[in-house]
């Protein structure tokens, strides 16, 4: 990634904390910042300058999947009890329109559930074309706590590796993008946040009796979890393993990979089939003379607006492939390309702008005339 000002990001996050084949749970720093060159001041301002970023490509997105389009993203979340899961939704999520955003959490299957293959209620729950959909815990439930508490024999839950590989490759392939954050909290940490929750009468709601029981078997979660890091983290459908001991890193991380995979993704806004000027008319034809002149003031600052969010979209996507490019002269090329689009999109822009301009200037003179 390539640094800028405000940019506090020394190295990619996608590069810092993707898990392979041969990727160590132990030898992850809990309270580490992978790629992070600054604190949480820089963290907070920063994740707020990409949370404005954020919000205009799922813009993007959505309206993407309301004219036709196929793509969808879908972020599992996991991790054990107070690893920051909800923390995701809450202050990742909230900088995204919530309609363009579908939210599954997944507890203990119900009866009806269980007479199904495991991965039935997830194919209920993916997210349609042009959405986010976010699972709170997942289908990764049943490789960690149906084998950690013995639910389900040994041979039933390896060949479920296997199961969820082909799957998400399937999700990949029919065009949904797959993010996996998984959220490692130390011990001591976890143990701390659990003792504040019982010493704040507002938070006992959110402990259960059963997070003592389940933090004994702490060793055989994170064997677990391992297991998941290295067995299902793959080309098609990439495992970040974040360390959580700082939930705003945690945060930023995924607000980050969230951003720089969406820049990939690259939605555009659909074209319509009808001639805005004709549109216009009619609808003007429907607005007092002091709401069409006050439209007519609104013009340069609506106009100028798209053509910074624009730009700006642009411009990271091309940042995004410099960082990348290296001698590759496509990546460079491509490049050059995202940023010459910028470039002519705002001229377009602002032609429109002109002729949009000319044709109020002309209906508020008719109705002068008239």
């Amino acid at each position: 990634m390539s640094r800028r000002d405000g940019d506090l990001w020394g190295a990619d996050p996608r590069d810092e904390l993707r898990a392979d084949e041969d990727f160590d749970l132990d030898d992850l720093d809990r309270g580490g910042t992978p790629g992070w060159t600054s604190g949480k001041k820089d963290a907070r301002r920063f994740g707020g300058e990409r949370g404005d970023l954020l919000s205009e490509l799922q813009e993007r997105l959505f309206a993407e999947g309301r004219s036709g389009g196929k793509r969808s993203l879908l972020v599992v979340v996991q991790g054990l009890d107070t690893a920051g899961k909800g923390g995701v939704t809450r202050h990742v999520m909230s900088k995204v329109d919530p309609q363009g955003v579908a939210l599954r959490s997944f507890g203990a299957p119900t009866d009806e559930e269980q007479e199904h293959h495991f991965l039935w209620r997830i194919r209920k729950a993916l997210p349609r074309p042009g959405l986010i959909g976010v699972f709170d815990r997942s289908h990764y439930e049943d490789v960690l706590v149906a084998r950690v508490d013995g639910l389900v024999a040994p041979d039933v839950w390896e060949k479920r590796y296997d199961e969820i590989n082909d799957f998400e490759a399937e999700l990949v392939a029919s065009g949904t993008t797959v993010l996996k954050f998984g959220l490692m909290v130390s011990h001591d940490e976890q143990g701390l946040r659990l003792m504040k929750r019982l010493d704040r009468p507002d938070k006992r709601w959110k402990y259960s009796k059963n997070d003592v029981p389940t933090r004994r078997k702490w060793d055989d979660y994170q064997e677990a979890y391992a297991d998941v890091f290295r067995r299902t983290s793959t080309e098609a459908a990439p495992w970040y393993v974040i360390p959580a001991d700082h939930k705003w890193y945690a945060r930023l991380a995924i607000t980050e990979i969230l951003a720089q995979t969406l820049i990939e993704m690259d939605p555009e806004w659909p074209t319509v089939r009808w001639d805005p000027e004709a549109q216009r008319r009619q609808l003007a034809e429907t607005m007092s003379t002091r709401a069409l002149r006050a439209s007519l003031k609104e013009t340069r600052r609506q106009v100028k607006k798209a053509v910074r969010d624009d730009r700006r979209v642009r411009e990271e996507a091309a940042r995004s492939l410099e960082a990348v490019a290296g001698s590759d002269p496509v990546a460079e090329a491509e490049a050059e390309a995202r940023e010459a689009e910028a470039v002519a999109t705002a001229a377009a822009a602002m032609l429109d702008l002109q002729r949009t301009r000319t044709q109020k200037s002309v209906l508020l003179a008719e109705r002068d005339e008239a």
